[in-house]
């Protein structure tokens, strides 16, 4: 196998020399980059590597520059420090992405999801694909304002100015830090989506709440949550139980 690095840390890209050969004693490699500048000119001059263990943040910008000024024929397993929530979308099943710092069992997991991939496919073209859309995914703006319909007229309003969304009679509300409630043309599915991740969390079917919207957590039957919300009079705000250390876990980052 033949694996180029791309790390802009000398220490982290040794490290990550040291465990692949470990890992895989016959691994031959190719290079150790430590820009997108290098990067593409590599990618230019040499045959694609088997595989590519590639950090995001580099000394002169984001890999995935990398990808707009060259085409990549080689699948990528990026190392990051990246907020795990913001990397959801690179848990599709032809890429991966471990968090530093790098652990020997997570990047063998890795190198053996690669492995499995690689014969089920042609040449790179799900591998390639996936890779534009966790970039796309992971660049990807949140939303940061509603046009609400108010009697006859439209309003603007603020995303950081909602506390949380609620679904009720099949209809989906925004509660507003002035107490006021606006009914949202998403479903709570969509929001889910389009909202900000380190900010906003599903607790259930019901709500979708903004970190500073909790005034009060408490704990409940069944290894549950109860939540007291700002500008709510529900009492039955509960974290599902299968969230509960989901949640805590958002929480405590």
């Amino acid at each position: 196998m033949r694996i180029l690095i791309v790390e802009d840390e000398p220490q982290a890209a040794d490290r990550l020399e040291s465990l692949i050969r470990e890992i895989r004693p016959g691994v031959e490699l190719v290079g150790k980059l430590d820009s997108v500048k290098q990067s593409v000119q590599w990618i230019n001059e040499n045959p694609p590597a088997d595989l590519v263990l590639m950090d995001i943040q580099l000394a002169d910008g984001l890999s995935f520059a990398i990808f707009e000024q060259v085409e990549v024929k080689s699948p990528v397993i990026f190392t990051t420090a990246y907020n795990e929530y913001a990397l959801k979308a690179f848990k599709v099943n032809s890429i991966d992405y471990i968090l530093k710092p790098v652990d020997k069992d997570e990047l063998a997991a890795a190198v053996r999801k690669y492995e499995a991939l690689a014969g089920l496919m042609k040449p790179q073209e799900k591998m390639i694909e996936s890779i534009g859309y966790a970039m796309q995914m992971l660049t990807k703006k949140y939303k940061e304002r509603f046009v609400i319909k108010v009697g006859e007229h439209l309003k603007s309003v603020e995303v950081n100015e909602v506390l949380y969304f609620f679904s009720l009679d099949k209809a989906t509300f925004s509660q507003t830090r002035d107490n006021r409630k606006h009914i949202i043309d998403f479903t709570l599915d969509q929001l889910e989506g389009l909202m900000d991740p380190a900010r906003f969390f599903r607790i259930n079917r019901k709500y979708l709440v903004a970190v500073d919207a909790i005034q009060d957590m408490v704990t409940y039957t069944n290894s549950r949550l109860r939540l007291v919300l700002k500008s709510s009079d529900d009492n039955d705000v509960i974290v599902a139980r299968e969230r509960v250390q989901e949640f805590k876990d958002w929480l405590d980052k």
